[in-house]
């Protein structure tokens, strides 16, 4: 194995930027003649726009222009990237989402007008001096309220609140009711997906600049997908020709997917940086993230499993009212459907899957895509109904899904809900998970936890996702409106140091370290001569960004796919070198040689001679060594695991502890190990945050009750355990060239069932009636229980 390449847990090479302070932000740029601006953002969660007075504004100290609704009347909108059809075979509903809004407002923190000065602080104060006239209306926060009673709408244009009535299988439909109706045991259950807020460490922010000479924009903003951006400012949202247009994204502080959209600031500044002819900056403040950033999850469900006496499954069958606030951002409508109906059969044999959703627009900011985007809200309704039915039976909750697993000689498999699994092995995993989270000590624990007045349960859970959000064929005819492959350009200099550009962005992955690791294992180098480029969409290929854990297993392998040509090409040259015929060549280590030979010629001796072709036969090989791929998946990639918790629940209070948190995942051939480690714990973090502690919560009239983090409560170090975690249960990718499938949102998916399943474990253990608790589980819900 050469230096850092696969396999290798190689420590992740831009954090000594990152702990050394030497990070490069969008906050850290200051162009050369910078102005500022900052937003008036709506106090009402629904209101009429009467009229906007910037006059007072524009006559404050240093403000140069200001900017409201009217001032983009004209120009597109931003459109979902899904388009989604309900049962009845209507397309959705898709009102236009404005850069500023005008006519109405449609949540707090809907910004209405913004102000562009020569400092911040002129620009905020200038804020405060905008008079808006808009008449408060009745807010329709409550999904089922928005539902059952259209007369307070969100978007009066299109005469409903529901975007649409989507079913999937719709074929599966009927049986799946016959198999309820007729089944020896039916457990029903309802839940919810408590609405989250990312939170991500760094806000949003976003540079516009215009160069008069060229006629180009350049836009310096925090995303976590470039293109995109470019895309949708270019083609729908300002009408700026593409390639006039260039997006660069940083270092970005985490994104959880909250940065993965475009959002009307990022057209606002690039507008103002035209009219006003310099820079334009603006940087959210923590309040303006809690109110504007999109948020996630939000979920209400009823689930039902239909099931023998035995716990052999027989279907599943849920509805649920989906969040998608006051407008669609770009993936709204893709979470909550294919990201989330999908894969409701689980990692079960189960022959009848029908799944309905209701998309709700309502008052409050908009929903879109959360760490795990739709499979953690999918696996945490299949898992809590799992262990519902299995306290109902009498089985023991291991068992129950272990009869009903798909076997490992069963791949490839076909589910009720429309995927084809490759590989997998369940069973294997859960062997793993009851020795390394010793299920049989538990009960010495427990007894241990009683002597002490606490009450100790034990929560398992069993997951599956789908992962590389692909392949674009199938996603089109899903409804998606690009494509979802990724690109990569791997350029060897001439003095054998290499280049590679890739079309998906860094926020925390270690794309730095990872990929290098996959160019240095196929070409025999070490992974330090490997540099990679990204964020910059003037110097990368045309990319679809990361998220949905698609990085290693699309943008990854585009990158083997782009150094497989760069050995071809290689491989010519060193024939030629080597006075062969390519046929005869064979390369390994870093090293071409003639077969059957002591011959050879090194890689470096290759990239040199690549750029010095003097007696290169010109009709047979081109000079240089520089080579792209775009690469298409075949199919999703399916990470597993099983993960198990331990809680303690003082009866005093409802204060949980949690004891432990075992995750054994599957995540196919892993490139790096150590920084695989570090995003599972992550997860894990983010998982435990939103099953005991964080809620995003609207009152009636639509005012963000956690705005701020004196009420939105993040999980801190003494609210965690240590973790243990393994990954080394390896089934491969089938399809893709590495055999990777993803890690990124394991944790955050496979968490919060495992530790409301131990909550209401260590209830019925100790003797309370209780099968359910909502997220988060706070102590004041699980008293309320336990003290009906």
């Amino acid at each position: 194995m050469p230096d850092g390449g696969i396999g290798a847990p190689t420590k992740r090479r831009e954090d000594t930027r990152f702990l050394t302070g030497r990070g490069k932000y969008t906050d850290d740029i200051t162009p050369q003649n910078t102005s500022y601006c900052a937003f008036a953002r709506s106090q009402v969660a629904n209101g009429k726009i009467n009229s906007i007075d910037t006059s007072q504004a524009t006559k404050m100290p240093g403000v140069l222009a200001a900017f409201t609704g009217e001032d983009f009347v004209e120009v597109g909108s931003n459109p979902a990237g899904w388009l989604i059809n309900s049962r009845d075979g209507e397309p959705m509903k898709e009102p236009k989402r404005p850069v500023l809004a005008h006519g109405k407002v449609r949540h707090v923190g809907d910004a209405y007008a913004a102000v562009v000065a020569e400092t911040l602080e002129q620009a905020m104060d200038a804020v405060e001096a905008i008079e808006a006239d808009i008449d408060e209306l009745d807010a329709v926060v409550d999904m089922a309220s928005a539902v059952a009673d259209p007369g307070t709408l969100v978007h009066d244009e299109i005469e409903t609140n529901i975007c649409f009535d989507w079913g999937w299988i719709e074929d599966n439909r009927a049986a799946t009711d016959e198999a309820i109706k007729n089944a020896p045991h039916v457990t029903t259950l309802e839940l919810v997906n408590n609405r989250l807020v990312p939170n991500a460490l760094e806000p949003r922010a976003s540079i516009g600049e215009y160069d008069p000479g060229t006629g180009d924009y350049k836009l310096t903003t925090t995303s976590q997908n470039p293109h995109l951006s470019r895309l949708l400012v270019s083609a729908f949202v300002l009408g700026i020709p593409e390639n006039k247009l260039t997006v660069l994204a940083p270092d970005v502080g985490g994104g959880f997917g909250s940065k993965i959209y475009h959002y009307g600031e990022e057209a606002l500044v690039l507008a103002a940086a035209k009219k006003l002819g310099r820079p334009v900056k603006w940087t959210a403040t923590r309040t303006e993230s809690f109110l504007s950033d999109a948020h996630g999850r939000d979920h209400v469900t009823k689930i039902e499993l239909a099931c023998e006496k035995d716990g052999s499954f027989i279907a599943f069958r849920t509805e649920t009212l989906a969040n998608v606030g006051a407008y669609l951002s770009n993936f709204s409508t893709a979470t909550p459907t294919f990201l989330h109906g999908t894969l409701m059969a689980g990692n079960y044999t189960v022959p009848n899957v029908y799944v309905n959703v209701k998309a709700v627009f309502t008052n409050t900011a908009p929903v879109d895509a959360y760490r795990g985007a739709g499979r953690p809200e999918a696996t945490f309704s299949l898992e809590r109904v799992i262990d519902k039915c299995a306290r109902e039976l009498g089985i023991d909750p291991v068992e129950i899904r272990r009869k009903n697993f798909i076997k490992k000689d069963q791949y490839p498999f076909a589910t009720a809900a429309g995927l084809e699994y490759d590989s997998g092995d369940y069973d294997a995993l859960m062997d793993g998970l009851e020795k390394v989270a010793d299920f049989a000590g538990f009960e010495a624990r427990r007894a241990a936890s009683a002597k002490e007045g606490k009450l100790r349960g034990l929560g398992i859970n069993s997951y599956v996702e789908a992962c590389g959000i692909a392949p674009s064929n199938l996603v089109g005819i899903l409804g998606a409106r690009v494509g979802l492959y990724d690109a990569a350009t791997v350029r060897v200099n001439p003095t054998g140091n290499i280049s590679v550009m890739v079309g998906a962005h860094s926020h925390g992955q270690g794309h730095e370290t990872a990929f290098p690791q996959i160019v240095a294992d196929m070409l025999g180098v070490d992974a330090q001569t490997v540099d990679i480029v990204h964020g910059d969409t003037s110097k990368i290929p045309f990319g679809m960004g990361t998220y949905g854990s698609r990085s290693l297993a699309v943008c990854g392998s585009a990158v083997f796919r782009a150094t497989e040509k760069v050995i071809r090409k290689a491989t010519l040259i060193a024939a030629h070198m080597l006075e062969d015929s390519p046929e005869n060549i064979e390369f390994s280590d870093g090293v071409f040689a003639i077969k059957g030979t002591n011959k050879t010629v090194g890689f470096g001796d290759v990239a040199l001679k690549a750029y010095i072709p003097h007696d290169y036969p010109i009709d047979a090989i081109e000079p240089g060594l520089e080579e792209t791929a775009f690469y298409d998946p075949a199919n999703f990639t399916y990470p597993s695991g099983a993960y198990a918790s331990e809680v303690e629940v003082d009866p005093e209070t409802g204060k949980v502890t949690v004891c432990s948190m075992v995750a054994l995942d599957d995540f196919g051939v892993v490139v790096n190990p150590m920084i695989v480690t570090g995003q599972v714990e992550g997860g894990l973090a983010q998982g435990i945050g939103q099953a005991l502690l964080e809620n995003g919560v609207y009152d009636e009239n639509g005012q963000l009750l956690s705005g701020s983090f004196m009420d939105y409560a993040m999980p801190r170090a003494d609210d965690l355990p240590s973790f243990v975690v393994d990954h080394s249960n390896e089934t491969r990718c089938t399809h893709n060239p590495i055999g990777s499938k993803g890690c990124g949102e394991a944790g955050a998916i496979g968490s919060p069932p495992t530790i409301v399943n131990a909550v209401v474990d260590a209830l019925a253990r100790g003797g309370h009636d209780v099968d359910h608790i909502d997220m988060p589980v706070s102590p004041s819900r699980v008293w309320a229980a336990m003290n009906p």
